[in-house]
């Protein structure tokens, strides 16, 4: 698969988010960073801001829930217009029923790791998903710094998914940029969540333009990929 751009719109103007939204009209996704300040020590948006933002742009939605009782909000999350929706398996009661329920209610199902959270005991629910997300920061905040010790869990996952033979996205949250994105790749994310990177940057498209660039450019060389 190619390389994939998700900007995250926890680095925009949350007071024109429909204007930053079209700003990145050639990115593959939208990612909505959803916050309770329960799971994570933040508050951002919720269901009805991503019914608006549905509403104002074309880019599918990628809704990260950094939230308590995933269970009970994922869904509604999908209703509201989201095309993947992310639960945290720290978080989530049921984490294969959840996942099997974004799915018959039209999103991609994705499951979302903590930095401390190995992916090895989670190997027989990959299948269940349609991704699954590494965060390379702890979640709640953005602009953190890229923790590269989280590239060998990256390969890891990769490996499993290769593995299985699964059609599993594996998607990055955390300090992606011009510096770091050509790491992920190597390692095998495939999906890439960039937010200063791009709100940050004076041309948004452009940012997303490069950063896709670079991530096919490391792709293509990456030992994984040449394994296909």
């Amino acid at each position: 698969m190619a390389p994939q751009i998700s900007p995250s719109i926890l680095s925009a103007d949350f007071a024109r988010l429909s204007d930053e939204a079209k700003a990145v009209a050639g990115a593959d996704w939208l990612h909505v960073d959803v916050m309770d300040n329960h799971f994570v020590p933040n508050l951002t948006l919720g269901v009805p801001v991503v019914e608006s933002l549905a509403r104002a742009t074309d880019t599918p939605l990628d809704c990260h829930l950094m939230i308590e009782a995933p269970d009970r909000w994922a869904p509604q999350f999908v209703e509201a217009g989201a095309g993947s929706v992310t639960f945290h398996v720290e978080a989530a009661t049921a984490p294969v029923r959840l996942a099997r329920e974004i799915r018959a209610k039209g999103a991609r199902a994705s499951m979302a790791l903590r930095p401390a959270t190995p992916v090895e005991p989670y190997e027989d629910l990959l299948p269940e998903l349609d991704m699954l997300l590494i965060m390379t920061v702890e979640p709640g905040f953005g602009g953190q710094a890229f923790l590269d010790i989280m590239l060998p869990k990256i390969r890891r996952t990769r490996e499993l998914i290769s593995k299985h033979g699964l059609e599993l996205w594996l998607q990055v949250d955390g300090g992606v940029s011009a510096a770091t994105i050509e790491q992920c790749a190597d390692a095998g994310a495939d999906v890439f969540v960039a937010g200063s990177a791009v709100y940050g940057a004076a041309d948004p498209a452009d940012a997303v333009r490069a950063l896709r660039n670079q991530a096919e450019a490391a792709t293509a060389k990456a030992s994984w990929a040449c394994d296909h």
